[in-house]
């Protein structure tokens, strides 16, 4: 005799896999073929099982037919290795003041350390993800970034000048994952750090992405009260930044690279929770997703 009390919930939760794995198949369908720029940053970049998860996300969404591409940041490692070395960090306005030492620091951690632990990982877990600063392949042409009136110089700060589109077209027409170290070439072979979001939206662009992913140590993008946004319009983005209304901090840079992107013709920005494992997947797969997407 069947416990009936027993095959109900039994019932419902097979029902319930199965609604979420016509629901995921249908967005796989949907997105074949698809160029994604994920910028990877936050604590996904510094607790173990969080790298792992971020790892696994990007292999599903190669097998899964997605043709993504990997920006990341560093900051933390850099100001620990400067610390180290006996050198205190400053920041202005959010920013790095990078002098020679400095640049030299952001190059070996970036490069040299974060983006070999990146590329290592996700092959072990069974990717082909090929490793790139921006000064391969002239991969990133950067000028130096102009101090503002009334604000010091930066240093070694740059913005991106032109992206080397072939390239990436290239590695990921070959299968390969390329992973990005911001660090771009200036015409006279000078090296510049690059803010990594901005990087990001210069590099969905240009490769002609349908999708940008920002992975932060928040929600999404939070209204007054504290509440997430789970959709917000570019209009609406922009009213925010203009207002101030609950855009601040370091969101106030990602909001930027959002609209960048969008105006440059990416279809769809998302900012997804880092600290959650598996945020990219579930925001990408599922319709109610985990963080805050932004259209036209």
């Amino acid at each position: 005799m069947t416990d009936s009390s027993a095959a109900a919930p039994l019932a419902e939760s097979l029902a319930l896999r199965r609604d979420l794995l016509v629901e995921a198949l249908k967005y796989i369908q949907k997105f074949a073929g698809t160029r994604a720029v994920i910028k990877y940053g936050g604590a996904a970049m510094v607790q173990p099982e969080l790298k792992r998860s971020f790892a696994q996300d990007v292999v599903l969404l190669q097998a899964a037919g997605l043709r993504p591409v990997i920006v990341h940041g560093g900051g933390p490692e850099i100001t620990r290795t400067l610390e180290r070395l006996g050198q205190k960090s400053e920041f202005i306005d959010g920013q790095r003041v990078t002098g020679t030492a400095e640049m030299g620091v952001v190059e070996m951690v970036l490069t040299g350390k974060v983006n070999t632990e990146i590329v290592g990982l996700i092959n072990t877990l069974g990717g082909s993800a090929m490793g790139m600063s921006g000064k391969d392949a002239h991969l990133i042409r950067a000028r130096k970034q102009i101090p503002r009136p009334g604000k010091p110089d930066l240093g070694f700060v740059g913005e991106v000048e032109s992206i080397n589109a072939e390239v990436l077209s290239m590695l990921l027409d070959k299968q390969y994952i390329p992973v990005i170290s911001p660090v771009g070439l200036g015409s006279d072979g000078t090296s510049y750090n690059i803010n990594a979001d901005h990087v990001a939206a210069e590099i969905a662009v240009a490769a002609q992405a349908r999708k940008l992913i920002f992975l932060t140590d928040v929600a999404g993008i939070l209204d007054e009260n504290g509440q997430l946004l789970s959709q917000l319009s570019t209009a609406d983005l922009h009213g925010r930044l203009h207002e101030g209304r609950a855009v601040k901090g370091g969101m106030v840079v990602k909001s930027k690279a959002v609209l960048r992107a969008l105006d440059g013709g990416v279809e769809a920005v998302h900012i997804v929770d880092g600290r959650e494992p598996h945020s990219v997947v579930v925001e990408l797969f599922t319709e109610k997703g985990v963080g805050t997407l932004v259209t036209k």
